[in-house]
């Protein structure tokens, strides 16, 4: 809105230049987000309890997890109702990959909430099912993908990271690749969201590691330098991933341990989906098995588990996802948090370290 709104006035008054600027304006993102999910959080966790909008515990969970019952969830909602009121201000809405990446996060935003909504005020503890789920998923997904191409706003060719030529172009196959990256994204973040603050840490790195990488593709003298992908106007992703940031710098606040509110459904589909879409924006589609490592780690346990408990009838870990076996193990919550963190950012590292290695 500020770039729509002041940018044409520098023609008179200069410093309204500054509204040009992709950076100046992820700046202005992150410290209106941030502000304002730190100062919204609490009225918003207020009305949680007052609305008695608790999260429900699983039975079969680890010991520790029962206490938390009642702990108001739906964090997700001012998480991206803060991210989204700073994009009104700073984003460009003439912007494709804007646009697109927006549509995806704000489509699982509502399917998440109506998950929520089900599970926590209608006591459906499935909430949405599976099919219904992945359905409304991938229609999202393959319409964002399909207009990705239809647009021009990315090609149909095949990146892998060390390699700084296209592998392989598949046409139209591009579309439910690309559709299969965000829905995957989306609900492996989801399967993470199980401990305070072990979701929204990740997130944030890998939010930050993406910035970067739009950045740098949608400049064309850096991305011919680094000898990766030039994709014209990604890099006002930059401002949408600012905005992400700080709102999850907001979020974890009062989600650190122990956690004053949960995300929900609302909140980890919609960040997922999002950091897919970036990362499909970006040529980033396998770089990004290493950028969310974490959230690829914890849903490769569950599908895992899953197989060797219907072939085998045996589980390879005490629970999954892989943070409840860690529990489970005798490992403290905080120290199973902290660790992942760290683990997210050594691979945060490695993937920028791919920069150069081409």
């Amino acid at each position: 809105m500020l770039y729509h709104w002041l940018y044409p006035l520098s023609q008179n008054i200069h410093f309204f230049n500054v509204f040009k600027y992709i950076t100046f304006r992820s700046f202005l993102a992150f410290i209106i987000a941030t502000t304002i999910s730190i100062l919204w959080g609490k009225h918003f966790i207020a009305l949680m309890k007052l609305r008695q909008f608790g999260q429900t515990i699983r039975d079969e969970g680890p010991e520790s997890h029962k206490k938390k019952k009642g702990t108001p969830t739906f964090g997700g909602v001012f998480i991206l109702g803060s991210a989204m009121f700073a994009c009104v201000i700073c984003g460009n809405f003439v912007s494709d990959p804007f646009l697109i990446a927006s549509f995806v996060t704000i489509s699982y935003f509502f399917l998440g909430g109506l998950d929520d909504y089900l599970k926590v005020l209608k006591k459906n503890t499935k909430g949405v099912s599976a099919r219904q789920k992945l359905l409304w998923q991938f229609s999202t997904a393959l319409v964002a993908s399909y207009g990705m191409i239809a647009l021009e706003v990315t090609d149909t060719n095949i990146y892998v990271p060390f390699i700084k030529d296209p592998i392989l172009d598949i046409g139209w196959f591009y579309v439910p690749f690309a559709a299969f990256v965000i829905v995957g994204s989306s609900n492996a973040l989801n399967l993470t969201d199980g401990l305070d603050g072990l979701a929204i840490g990740p997130t944030i790195i890998s939010a930050a590691t993406l910035g970067l990488f739009s950045y740098l593709a949608g400049h064309s003298e850096l991305s011919n330098y680094l000898l990766i992908p030039y994709v014209p106007d990604v890099g006002e992703l930059l401002v949408l991933v600012s905005a992400i940031i700080g709102a999850g710098v907001g979020f974890l606040w009062y989600n650190a341990y122990p956690a004053e509110i949960f995300m929900g459904d609302v909140g980890s589909l919609s960040l997922g989906g999002c950091l897919g879409t970036i990362a499909v924006l970006t040529k980033n589609e396998f770089l990004f098995v290493l950028i969310g490592g974490i959230f690829v780690i914890e849903a490769v346990s569950v599908i895992l588990q899953v197989a060797s408990f219907k072939t085998r009838g045996k589980r390879i870990f005490k629970m999954a996802p892989l943070h409840h076996h860690f529990e489970l193990m005798g490992w403290p919550e905080t120290k199973v948090i902290v660790r992942f963190w760290i683990v997210s950012l050594i691979f945060a590292i490695l993937a920028l370290a791919t920069l150069k290695l081409r």
